[in-house]
């Protein structure tokens, strides 16, 4: 017995493809979204863990500026602490100033000068006097630049001749001189010590 199909079967197999490729469409379509919210949430997730670690690193930055501050803050009570203590030291030094200065001067003066006058202002000392001669300030100077620590630095500022009246019949001719020199605290003379002993070890 012979069949024969008169139903339309390619018109059939024409949907059953175009329903397949409707699905195959939305299948792809349906993924593409699944696929594009999980890059979406991936981002979303990268973005909010950055955010994270810059709310973390600003509130340690944050914190770390206000530890600077205070660290500044003590690093100029420090210098300042350590100013006051100087300026103690270099006063406990400058007691015995006077002291050094006189016997120094008793040493160092050369028979035949005298001193008339003695001004010190800070570490500067300006002394006038009078001389048999100009030899004998030139020893003095010498004896100021050499023989002592504790002045430094003679400088004559003024040497002039003059007459000195030892009696109503004695004139004698004398040079009168006015230099400055400075004084040496101990502070300054122990670190010029220590660097020439180290300069010394050095060699």
């Amino acid at each position: 017995m012979i069949l024969i199909n008169l139903l339309p079967h390619r018109e059939a197999a024409r949907k059953r493809r175009r329903e397949l490729f409707q699905a195959t469409m939305l299948a792809s379509a349906l993924l593409g979204l699944a696929i594009a919210g999980a890059i979406y949430w991936w981002f979303q997730m990268k973005i909010s863990d950055q955010q994270d670690r810059n709310n973390y690193l600003r509130g340690e930055i944050k914190v770390l500026e206000t530890q600077i501050k205070e660290i500044a803050t003590i690093e100029e009570e420090i210098a300042a602490l350590q100013a006051r203590q100087k300026a103690v030291e270099d006063l406990q030094s400058d007691r015995n100033l006077p002291v050094h200065l006189l016997n120094e001067l008793v040493q160092q003066l050369p028979d035949g000068v005298y001193v008339t006058s003695l001004k010190q202002t800070d570490q500067v000392v300006a002394m006038q006097g009078m001389a048999q001669s100009n030899e004998r300030v030139s020893e003095m100077l010498r004896n100021l630049s050499n023989n002592t620590p504790w002045l430094a630095k003679p400088e004559l500022v003024e040497i002039i001749a003059a007459n000195m009246s030892l009696s109503p019949k004695d004139q004698r001719r004398v040079a009168s001189f006015n230099l400055r020199f400075r004084l040496v605290r101990s502070s300054d003379m122990q670190a010029a010590t220590g660097a020439a002993a180290q300069a010394a070890a050095g060699k």
